[in-house]
């Protein structure tokens, strides 16, 4: 599924904690998409919010684009580019 089309850029959301080592990495990644779409990213920890920390504790780094989790641990490049389009 292809989730670019006219309009406002999606919204994407790397959940993290502190000390993730996948995390570094994460962002990385999402820094190399932005840079080269042009796509804002940001980043919430899931410390302190019961909530995200029960529902993906166990995946930290998670990627929600839109809201929909899409990728979790490593996140692979190629298919977050295929999702967005690029």
């Amino acid at each position: 599924m292809n989730i670019s089309a006219a309009g406002p850029s999606p919204d994407l959301l790397l959940l993290t904690r502190p000390g993730c080592h996948l995390c570094v990495a994460a962002r990385q990644v999402l820094d190399r998409i932005s840079a080269d779409l042009g796509i804002p990213w940001r980043e919430q920890s899931i410390e302190g919010d019961a909530e995200l920390a029960s529902r993906f504790g166990e995946e930290i780094p998670v990627l929600l684009i839109d809201g929909i989790q899409r990728d979790f641990w490593q996140l692979d490049e190629t298919r977050i580019r295929r999702l967005l389009g690029h």
